[in-house]
């Protein structure tokens, strides 16, 4: 037998069909590195229309985590999908380096400033620590792919930074946004400091619900206002006569300066019978009423407190409203204190029993309501939490652990009436996870009304683009009811807010605006150390003695909300506003919030244009990553073992609008997703491995009729691929690539075209046809595919014919496709429908098999019985129906002809019948063809191979 090996156009390629991405891609990346690729996109974009993605600064503290590589893999899919569309789309990464969590790991190490060393010296420490975070994560970003200005980050410890943020403070305080405030504030005892906001999560915590009598002085001036709904006589009733709170920090008691009601509330006096001391209820630690009492409750809740407190004998005395109760005095529970009642419209009747305990220097609402009354705003807390020396009963107590002593006094003075411990959401530090105070202490604030900066931002934020659009209704739900932004922080390292205060009316300096800018020089040239080091008659002279240094820190978040100033005002090739922002959707109460905020307050201009959200990551039941339940996967461990293009490909492949699933199973589908993409590119590689494109390729109006559908297919896909990356949607992105290589690809066009490729004469048109649609296809697919499989869009394209460039990074979207012209033989509508009836044959084929009729398809012929529209088309494609259908012969008869037995295949208007071919199997294309052995020289193959190797090559005819 012959061997026609050597007439056949096998494939040829060095694309590997193992990926072995764990190992190739470092070397790629040295190359990248080698090579300036960065640079070299810069270069190729010089002057083009920008698209500016601001980097929102990761904190330089710990390895990068799964959500770390999430963002900046979105991050960059973005920036190089608009690279694509022809924009100047630099990326400059930043970090985030000043703040709490880097002080404590320095602590740990050297100790806190003041004992071994000094201040100064321990900001030295805190900034080498910072910078060592700095180089680690940098690393394990480019790992991933990530391009950007990685030898120019920015970093918010650069000196050049920490002066611009002064210089931002000095406009804020140039619009008069800043104030000097006593007012309560989050207050971490751990931290020693301020929080913001943004800085404070809510977590379960048990505490103890305390229901606590408040005597009434006047019991005659209560029972005036009071009233009976009947018109009867009131009735003064018996015992003592008190207003009842519920709440569930007694520590705060000592601090009490009022009872709040609201004013269009109903509320009522209940007289009460007393109870023995086996009627109580002891689980609820229910006090025993051993003498008649009059107790006053809103009548909303009247039957859940008397429900709590185990009385089942009472009745109502009166009535009034709480406007009427105004400006009553009440006996302070176990201090020698007078405090009134007073009107809140915070108070509900959700919980408790309508009477709200008010300390105005431990709850914004307290302060808010005790400033129109003009509450004393007393905090006996220190900083440590602890109660100040001078606190009566409970002086050096710990806030938490005086909840019992406070408990137990109660008890004594017999103004106790229920505790029980409950669990309720609390707010805790995000950094120690220890349960927060609030505490009035003096800070600096950005006011957020009284120059309008809430309704600009309100405005602001309905002129940009939300992605996804819920995102708005977040942040102006955040916006609206936010408090003062107190932006001070007792810490060591972190920017100086680098004002001057008045000794006596604690305003800051007139000139605070000039002063700013020349301390913002000196730390331009020495960095934060410089306003430590700052004299004060260094800058105020003779005004020396009146003013003081404040040695407050900024809140961090306002290192990072101002890189709209720092960054992309001050950075040659950015512009403000940014076109988008990208981070994860616990930023709109964090940097989304502190960069509009502080960009309206410097200049009245918002930071950003669009604003991305993204959900977090979780493990495949959707529970959170924690070590101690081991499901934590780092993406470190994920490029070692699969390679970052897979890691890319989860990223792109999941709907990050919400949590994000992962595991080693999602990541294993992940790569079998991979690796279908990365067959169809090597089967379109391997098989142009000698094709040149200048000399070989076939214009498309005279390829065949296949090979333009698929360029057409790619065209059209490709149009789908470009407005996925323009609308974000990566998803579907990866969604109509998968779908492309594996149904229009895989599952129709190549699994064809192989029979060609391989068989036809080299250099003929039906070869060089197919080779040039391949081209076409892998020229667009290898862009298609280069933001999110990065590496393996490199290695493709290494190895592409006729590449004008050396990196696929610096192209555009191709524009070697076409679309069918209208006056084609076979539209794409007669294409799909081509498609649906080779599925309806291929099932039909697979039944054959299964019942022994035929073994492989080429052992096939089919009949076709079709209705005339299905006739008419397959009867066009003559001869070419065959190997469409991957079979040795097909026959189209009339659908009315069908035998009545026959059952219709899925397709209406169709029937397929599978017989056995009787005829020889040809040693070349292994088809059943009666022509083999016409040739007697070559009596092995048949015709059509005896032409494709002695011949012209074979001329496929259609129709």
């Amino acid at each position: 037998m012959a061997d026609y090996k050597d007439t056949l156009n096998l494939p040829k390629t060095s694309f590997p069909m193992k990926a072995n991405l764990a190992n190739r891609e470092p070397a790629m990346l040295a190359r990248w590195e080698k090579q300036n690729v960065y640079q070299q996109i810069r270069q190729s974009r010089a002057g083009k229309k920008p698209f500016i993605l601001h980097d929102g600064p990761p904190y330089a503290n710990g390895n990068i985590h799964i959500g770390h590589a999430v963002n900046k893999i979105l991050k960059d899919m973005v920036v190089k999908s608009h690279t694509l569309d022809g924009f100047d789309s630099p990326y400059i990464p930043g970090w985030d380096c000043h703040g709490l969590p880097i002080e404590l790991n320095v602590e740990k190490k050297v100790g806190k400033p003041g004992n071994k060393v000094t201040a100064a010296e321990f900001r030295t420490k805190c900034r080498e620590y910072a910078e060592k975070q700095v180089t680690a994560q940098m690393k394990d970003f480019e790992r991933l792919g990530v391009f950007g200005e990685w030898d120019k980050p920015y970093k918010t410890m650069n000196f050049g930074y920490e002066a611009d943020i002064i210089r931002t403070m000095a406009g804020v305080v140039k619009n008069g946004h800043l104030h000097r405030g006593f007012k309560p504030v989050y207050w971490c005892t751990d931290c020693g400091s301020a929080l913001a906001e943004a800085e404070v999560e809510y977590h379960d915590k048990t505490s103890p619900a305390i229901d606590v009598a408040f005597g009434v002085l006047d019991e005659e001036a209560l029972l005036s206002r009071c009233h009976r709904p009947d018109g009867e006589q009131l009735h003064h009733g018996e015992g003592d006569m008190s207003l009842v709170i519920w709440t569930t920090t007694p520590w705060t008691l000592p601090a009490n300066q009022a009872v709040a009601v609201h004013p269009e509330l109903d509320y009522v006096v209940i007289q009460v019978e007393a109870r023995s001391a086996n009627d109580a209820d002891a689980t609820n630690n229910v006090e025993d009423i051993q003498t008649p009492k009059r107790l006053v409750v809103a009548e909303a809740l009247m039957k859940d407190c008397m429900s709590n407190w185990g009385i089942e004998h009472y009745h109502v005395l009166a009535y009034c409203k709480g406007v009427e109760l105004e400006k009553l005095k009440l006996q302070h529970p176990f201090y020698d204190r007078v405090v009134p009642v007073i009107l809140g419209e915070h108070v509900t009747t959700e919980a408790g029993t309508g009477c709200v305990h008010t300390a105005p220097g431990h709850g914004v609402d307290d302060f808010i309501v005790g400033q129109r009354y003009k509450l004393p705003v007393e905090n006996p807390v220190g900083a440590n939490g602890v109660f100040l020396a001078d606190t009566e009963e409970f002086a050096g107590q710990f806030v938490f652990k005086a909840n019992q002593s406070i408990i137990d006094r109660l008890k004594a003075t017999g103004n106790l009436l229920l505790h029980k411990n409950i669990q309720h959401s609390y707010p805790h530090c995000w950094r120690h996870k220890m349960p927060i105070i609030f505490r009035a202490t003096p800070q600096w604030f950005i006011n957020m009304d009284k120059e309008g900066l809430r309704k600009q931002a309100m405005d602001a934020i309905e002129q940009v683009q939300w992605v996804p659009d819920w995102g708005q209704a977040r942040i102006e739900s955040m916006i609206e009811n936010r408090p003062d932004w107190c932006i001070s922080r007792q810490r060591t390292w972190g920017v100086p807010l680098s004002v001057f205060a008045h000794k006596k009316t604690g305003e800051p300096h007139p000139d605070s605006v000039a002063l700013m800018e020349k301390v913002a020089k000196q730390v331009e040239q020495s960095g934060i150390q410089a306003w430590f080091d700052l004299k004060v008659e260094d800058l105020l002279g003779d005004e020396a003695s009146d003013y003081d240094k404040v040695h407050d820190t900024l809140d961090v978040w306002i290192d990072s909300g101002v890189s709209h100033h720092c960054v992309l005002d001050a950075r040659e090739g950015l512009e403000r506003p940014a076109d988008l922002y990208l981070e994860g959707s616990d930023q709109h109460r964090g940097w989304f919030q502190s960069s509009l905020l502080t960009s309206l307050a410097f200049d009245g201009k918002a930071p950003y244009k669009a604003v991305l959200t993204h959900g977090f990551v979780v493990d495949a039941k959707g529970e959170k990553m924690s070590k101690s339940k081991g499901n934590v996967v780092s993406p470190q461990e994920v490029n070692n073992k699969l390679g970052a293009d897979v890691l890319r490909l989860w990223v792109a492949s999941t709907d990050y609008q919400g949590e994000m699933a992962i595991s080693d199973e999602i990541l294993n589908r992940t790569a079998d997703t991979y690796r279908r993409i990365r067959n169809t590119a090597r089967f379109l590689i391997s098989n142009i491995n000698e094709f040149d494109a200048e000399s070989h390729a076939v214009p498309f109006e005279k390829m065949l009729p296949l090979d333009q559908w698929a360029v057409a297919q790619a065209q059209e896909i490709q149009e789908q691929i470009k407005t996925g990356y323009e609308n974000y949607d990566f998803l579907g992105v990866v969604q109509k690539l998968h779908h492309f290589c594996s149904i229009s690809m895989g599952g129709f066009y190549l699994d064809i075209i192989k029979d060609r490729q391989y068989t036809a004469k080299t250099g003929t048109v039906a070869h060089r046809s197919c080779q040039t649609a391949m081209h076409l296809i892998l020229e667009a697919m290898v862009r298609w595919i280069t933001p999110v499989l990065s590496f393996t869009a490199d290695e493709l394209w290494q190895l592409l014919p006729n590449r004008a460039e050396p990196t696929p990074f610096t192209e555009y979207w191709y524009q070697g496709l076409q679309s069918l012209p209208d006056d084609a033989k076979f539209s794409m509508e007669d294409w799909q429908q081509i498609l649906e009836i080779k599925n309806a044959v291929n099932k039909a084929l697979e039944e054959a098999r299964k019942e022994g009729t035929i073994g492989g398809s080429l052992e096939a012929e089919v009949t076709l019985y079709c209705q005339p529209q299905l006739q008419t088309l397959l009867s066009q494609l003559g001869d070419e129906l065959r190997f469409i259908l991957i079979i040795s012969k097909a026959e189209i008869v009339d659908f009315d002809q069908k035998p009545d037995a026959l059952e219709s295949s899925d397709l209406e208007g169709l029937v397929v019948v599978v017989a056995k071919v009787d005829a020889v199997k040809c040693a070349r294309c292994w088809h059943r063809r009666e022509d083999v052995g016409a040739n007697k020289a070559h009596p092995e193959i048949c015709l059509r191979c005896v032409d494709n190797v002695d011949g012209a090559g074979e001329v496929r005819q259609v129709g």
